[in-house]
């Protein structure tokens, strides 16, 4: 579902603002997730699946860290 209309008036920030502040937080948020997961896989004694967890948390911090480079960069402006 797709809206035309901007709606940084109810929340304060404008949208595009808003879905970089997310999508940093979500990263971040994926990566303590992954941690948890890393640490079950490990006590199964299954390392493929730690692995798999542990890719998928190197990619989360590399979005996290891209988003707070641009967010640092458009609040400076």
């Amino acid at each position: 579902m797709s809206t035309q209309t901007e709606t940084g008036q109810v929340t304060g920030t404008k949208d595009k603002d808003y879905n970089i502040i997310w999508f940093t937080e979500s990263c971040l948020d994926n990566v303590l997730r992954m941690e948890t997961y890393i640490q079950d896989a490990e006590r199964a004694g299954d390392e493929e699946l730690a692995t798999l967890f542990r890719k998928a948390q190197g990619e989360s911090r590399k979005g996290a860290e891209e988003g707070k480079k641009l967010l640092r960069a458009r609040l400076s402006s």
